[in-house]
């Protein structure tokens, strides 16, 4: 729960109000390696930061599997448009390891956002983040060649390279397993 303080701190100084009513109101939970946080299907009623762990977000396309997000520590794990919209989420959050997460409901972030003001300033700096990261992903897959996006993965998340199977990654890329066994033979 520290790392989570300190995480919210870091983009804003909390109110002794706020960081007492945090306290009280976020909650945390363990997933095993391989446990989904959220199923397709299921409404995300929680955001959760990931103080230790790993997961993918991915939905099922036919018979495949397609990873559309990797978290780790320090990332808030969240579908989106399920959250904001408190609608069935079409994507799964699933566990790569074991996994430590602190968490809010949407409605307890719903009455943080109205008793604490300042809470708003914080929402507003995470969403222009993960929107940042989710262009730059989008331009990445749009523009670049599969080289290019394993390059671009290498350099800006080298752990993701170590601690996701080989699998993951290329389903994340957006090309075949045999067409990353290819391109990281080259490097």
């Amino acid at each position: 729960m520290e790392a989570l303080l300190q995480y919210l701190n870091n983009i804003r100084p909390l109110s002794d109000g706020l960081k007492k009513h945090l306290m009280r109101t976020v909650g945390s939970t363990r997933i095993k390696n391989r446990a989904f946080l959220l199923k397709a299907g299921r409404v995300c009623n929680r955001i959760h930061f990931i103080e230790e762990g790993l997961l993918r977000c991915f939905h099922v396309k036919g018979e495949s599997e397609i990873c559309s997000w990797f978290m780790k520590e320090g990332d808030l794990a969240i579908s989106i448009k399920s959250f904001f919209e408190q609608k069935p989420s079409y994507e799964s959050i699933q566990a790569l390891e074991n996994t430590v997460l602190h968490y809010i409901t949407y409605i307890d972030l719903q009455l943080i956002y109205q008793e604490f003001p300042e809470f708003n300033f914080i929402g507003r700096v995470l969403t222009e983040k993960y929107y940042t990261l989710s262009e730059q992903r989008l331009y990445a897959m749009r523009m670049q060649r599969a080289a290019e996006r394993y390059s671009y993965l290498k350099e800006t998340s080298p752990e993701l390279i170590k601690r996701v199977p080989g699998s993951h990654i290329a389903s994340y890329l957006g090309i075949t397993l045999a067409t990353l066994s290819r391109i990281k033979a080259r490097r």
